[in-house]
Parts: structure tokens; C-alpha cells; sequence
């Protein structure tokens, strides 16, 4: 699978913090690559860089088949950036919003006000397209600042901790327009606080601590890495008694409730993303 992000030995320090510590990545096109990692990790930093906005100290990177060091402008007309904040003017309206965005991509008037309307059908903003940010929710603004981004129909997109702050109604609605991306062919580096948010989107994650990357894998195959499904058997009030290992097969399962007594009632947990997070980095992600 071509690679639509490919970074060697990236490392940024500021004084005498070392902030990215030579990481490498890897990320192949049409897929989510996720980067978690505890506060002051180096998620935002990583995506500065690959994103142009900060030049490396060491190391090398290719974003979209462009050299990020010796072709930045090449870099930047195949990527859209989405940062922790909505990026937009909140004394437009969300349709002049798209339209400004349009004209600093020098669409042209024809093209431009066909791309406007595009994205508003896409984002479910046409009905809003004209009133005032001022009467738009957050996830609404958040929706209006992807589609921004979306104007120049970017291969590579980067999306740093795109649904922070919104209600888990317009969380969803976010996860959906992204697996719309990805099936249309768009790559798409997440940064995000939401460990549940990776599981439910990422192809593959990488979890930064302290500038260097201590872990990377499928969802699955990083759950896997922490430990089994275990069952829980807990008593007549609730609270646990036992957990018993399983393989993770049916047989594996069976023998585990073999040794349940009458009267238990048992769950299966298996590992999360969160297991994963504390067991690599040592802090519990809550």
C-alpha cells in the first residue's frame, strides 16, 4: 500500500526540552493513523511539523509524495489542517466563511461557489449557511471548520483533537464525516484525547510519551499486547469475586465458566485502549 505519510528520525527540541525525540511513522493512504499520548507529549508538535508550520530540528519526512523540508508549498497544497479550535471568523456567516476560503485557494467565482455548496449539503449547514456564527452550536463550528479545510479537496488531511469540547452527539456526527473521508480516499493523522475516538476510527495508532513513540499496532493487536479477556464473576451484590483468564476462543470461555458457581453472575472484559494507554505511558487516561 503507497505510503501518504512517511517520517524518519523527527526530532524538534525548545532550549533544553526535548519535544519529539526521533520518531518514525508510517502511514498508508486511505487509512486514519492516531496519535495518543499523555499532555505534552508531542502530538501537536508532530503535527506542526508534518503540517509545515514548524521545521524539524533532525530527521526527514514525505507527506503526499512531497519532500516536507526541500518542497513545503508541495506539502501544503496536498494537506488541510484542523487544529484544537474552530478556525473560523465569527463575523461571517458560515457561507462567507467557505467563500473566503474558497477565493484564498483561488478556485475562481464559478468553481468556488460550486465547492461552497458542496460542502454545505455535506456538512448539513445549508439551512445555516446564512445566519451568523454567533447562532451556531460548537459542533456546528466544528463541522464549518473541517469543511473549510475540505475546500481544496486536500489528500492528507490532519485533525488535532478535532472534536474536543463537543457533546457526544456531535462527536458522532464527526467520527461518521470522517469514515466518509477515508472511503473516499482521503489519510487522516488524528491526534485525540479520546481514547474511545481512536478505537473507533484508527486503522493503526502510535502512543507518544516523553517525544518518542513506545507503541504502535492495529487497536487489536495493542490491546492484545496488555493482556486477555478475562471473566468477572461477581456475588449476589455486585461486587467482584474472581476474575478468570480466557484465551479468547469459546473453548477458552467455556472452561472459564466451568468453574463459575450457581448464583454468579459473570461479564467478560476484555483489554481497552485505555489498559494499553497506562501500561505504555503510566498515566491512566480517564
Amino acid at each position: 500500500m503507497t505510503s501518504a505519510i512517511t517520517a524518519t528520525g523527527l526530532r524538534k527540541t525548545y532550549g533544553t526540552q526535548t519535544v519529539l525525540d526521533g520518531i518514525d511513522l508510517d502511514v498508508p493512504a486511505g487509512t486514519v493513523f492516531a496519535l495518543l499520548g499523555p499532555n505534552g507529549a508531542g502530538k501537536t508538535t508532530a503535527v506542526h511539523i508534518l503540517s509545515t508550520l514548524v521545521r524539524p530540528d533532525a530527521g526527514s519526512a514525505t507527506v503526499a509524495g512531497f519532500d516536507l523540508v526541500r518542497d513545503p508549498d508541495g506539502v501544503r497544497s496536498a494537506i488541510g489542517l484542523t487544529g484544537q479550535f474552530a478556525a473560523v471568523d465569527s463575523l461571517l456567516t458560515g457561507e462567507e466563511n467557505l467563500r473566503l476560503m474558497a477565493d484564498l485557494r483561488h478556485l475562481g467565482s464559478k468553481a468556488g461557489s460550486r465547492r461552497v455548496a458542496e460542502l454545505l449539503d455535506q456538512f448539513e449547514l445549508t439551512e445555516s449557511a446564512r445566519k451568523p456564527l454567533s447562532t451556531y452550536s460548537g459542533g456546528m463550528k466544528r463541522r464549518l471548520d473541517l469543511a473549510m479545510t475540505l475546500i481544496g479537496t486536500p489528500r492528507v488531511i490532519f485533525l488535532d483533537e478535532p472534536t474536543t469540547g463537543l457533546d457526544p452527539r456531535s462527536r458522532q456526527t464527526m467520527w461518521q464525516i470522517v469514515r466518509e473521508l477515508v472511503s473516499d480516499g482521503v489519510t487522516i493523522l488524528l491526534t485525540t484525547q479520546y481514547l474511545e475516538e481512536a478505537d473507533q476510527l484508527a486503522d493503526r495508532v502510535a502512543v507518544l510519551d516523553s517525544g518518542r513513540i513506545v507503541g504502535e499496532g492495529a487497536p487489536a493487536e495493542l490491546k492484545a499486547q496488555v493482556g486477555s479477556e478475562v471473566l468477572v464473576v461477581r456475588d449476589d451484590s455486585g461486587s467482584t469475586v474472581r476474575e478468570i483468564p480466557t484465551d479468547g476462543t469459546a473453548a477458552g470461555l467455556r472452561r472459564a465458566l466451568a468453574e463459575v458457581g450457581d448464583g454468579a453472575s459473570v461479564d467478560l472484559r476484555t483489554p481497552s485502549l485505555d489498559d494499553v494507554f497506562f501500561s505504555l505511558t503510566g498515566t491512566r487516561k480517564d
